[in-house]
């Protein structure tokens, strides 16, 4: 490997395993919230955190909503791993992940931290992690290696 490669491998990164990355991330996040959801929607008393934490967070029809958080991440994060409709799939789960941290999330941070704190605190929520991928997979699409791909390969010829 000459000089010149690895200065723009360390700087630039490597645009040839793009793809993987991305694979790696949209597998990865659609399966782990369509087995939430699955577990929240098959599991017996599965509702009954979320349905305790729309109680809480004062949400209407708190039982309905808990039913259908959990079939958006199964149903989305099934898209998800799929890299079927991943585009608006992400954005529903990004949506319900905003809500989880307006709703609940944020007030288990502790009270009076200084702002950097705070802001260090948040950031460290796996639900704002969660958002981060998904608008980065809203930005970059699902990669090569989805139904998407080939879908949209099929409808431009």
């Amino acid at each position: 490997m000459d000089w010149k490669r690895l200065v723009e491998l360390a700087l630039l990164g490597s645009s040839g395993l793009e793809q993987y990355a991305i694979l790696l991330v949209r597998v990865s996040i659609g399966l782990f919230f369509a087995i939430s959801g699955a577990n929240k929607l098959f599991s017996a008393g599965g509702t009954k955190p979320v349905y305790d934490t729309l109680v809480k967070a004062k949400v209407p029809f708190p039982r309905l909503t808990a039913y259908f958080v959990a079939a958006v991440e199964f149903v989305c994060g099934s898209l998800v791993a799929v890299g079927f409709l991943s585009s608006p799939a992400s954005v529903a789960l990004l949506i319900d992940m905003v809500v989880a941290i307006l709703t609940d999330t944020l007030s288990t941070l502790p009270k009076g931290l200084s702002p950097l704190r705070w802001l260090d605190d948040s950031l460290y929520l796996p639900e704002v992690l969660y958002v981060l991928f998904f608008i980065w997979l809203i930005c970059s699409g699902p990669g090569k290696f989805s139904v998407d791909y080939w879908l949209a390969a099929k409808l431009l010829q």
